[in-house]
């Protein structure tokens, strides 16, 4: 059974009542939906150029941003890459909008189990893996090379082992899901992740998307806004060196202690939270997405009456209905509001975040 070595030191406690607190006072706090809508927005970005930068994808932030707005045909594998980053993201987000994940595997739930493991490696690795390869734990040995000189660093888990320890890891968050302070189990899940290093290609992506999934499965749900990949992509060289370990897997297994890590792992959320917190408090809406008084008279209405049709809209503003339809396609187009019904019978809501 895994049984992870680490202590609560200072740093750490500090770390965990600090995320707290900025936690609370976000929670406690509302924002217009356009904000949260061009937050959310922008922090998938971050993370589908953070998480494959990491990784040594060459494409800058703003080439990253241009494929997102507009997937290119026949598309290069360093832009499959931000792509799949992506749609995992938004897929992600959405059952946890839906609240079907669940660390505790209630009845009705789905469980932060190998199965959504699987999946998430399956969505980061499609069509940049074989078949076989593709959401499928790793069937070979493999080595870890140092990036820089491709000298072997660090010599993982036989493949044979891959399974045993990824269910103990699995069985391990779901033992301490109501015990242990989410913050360190989803820390630990990270690097003995990583540790393990159970696929071929995507490791990395793959454990970063399912930490963030327990995070939030567990209730630290900022993840709408929030990018800790960021933080990593800060200095990539010290993320592998605290992440990491170097030598062989079976000499070092016994004497891992994982408390300079979760220090490290709590310093990158605190930094994230900091910068999501600024923004709020500084948020403006650039031109391209900048909303005019009858766009707010229609969220306005919405946010009072439920919802909004036509009819409505055009007792509210002097615009034609072709105008009209113009403003409704515009907020549908940011994600701010859902079209339901058909025809005469169409009407509008605000889009859950």
């Amino acid at each position: 059974m895994f049984e992870p070595k680490y202590s609560i030191s200072p740093r750490l406690l500090s770390n965990i009542k600090r995320i707290a607190s900025i936690v609370a006072e976000l929670n406690n706090r509302r924002f217009q939906k356009v904000v949260l809508v061009e937050m959310e927005r922008e922090a998938r970005e971050i993370s589908a150029y953070s998480s494959t930068s990491i990784e040594g994808n060459p494409l800058p932030l703003t080439e990253v941003r241009k494929i997102l707005k507009n997937a290119p045909q026949n598309a290069r594998n360093s832009e499959i890459e931000v792509l799949n980053y992506n749609n995992a993201l938004v897929k992600l987000n959405k059952l946890l909008d839906d609240g079907l994940l669940a660390s505790t595997g209630k009845p009705g739930k789905i469980k932060f189990n190998i199965d959504l493991i699987l999946n998430i490696h399956k969505g980061v690795t499609k069509n940049l893996v074989s078949v076989g390869r593709c959401g499928c734990f790793r069937e070979e040995p493999v080595v870890v090379n140092n990036p820089k000189n491709r000298k072997v660093v660090y010599l993982p888990p036989d493949h044979k082992d891959v399974l045993l320890l990824m269910t103990d890891l699995v069985n391990f968050v779901k033992i301490n899901s109501q015990k242990a302070d989410p913050l360190i189990l989803a820390g630990i899940f990270h690097r003995q992740f990583v540790i393990i290093h159970p696929f071929i290609d995507g490791n990395g992506r793959t454990a970063r998307l399912a930490t963030k999934v327990l995070l939030a499965s567990m209730g630290l749900n900022t993840f709408n806004l929030f990018s800790f990949e960021n933080y990593y992509n800060k200095n990539v060289t010290g993320y592998f060196e605290s992440v990491g370990i170097f030598g062989n897997y079976y000499d070092l297994k016994d004497n891992i202690d994982f408390t300079h890590w979760l220090e490290y792992f709590t310093d990158g959320i605190i930094d994230e939270l900091l910068r999501v917190q600024k923004n709020l408090q500084n948020v403006s809406i650039n031109p391209g997405t900048g909303l005019e008084s009858h766009h707010r008279k229609i969220i306005n209405y919405i946010e009072e009456n439920g919802y909004i049709n036509d009819s409505k809209y055009s007792k509210l503003v002097k615009r034609a209905k072709s105008t009209r339809n113009v403003d409704f396609n515009k907020l549908l187009n940011l994600g701010i509001i859902e079209r339901f019904g058909k025809g005469k019978n169409t009407y509008y809501k605000l889009r859950p975040l």
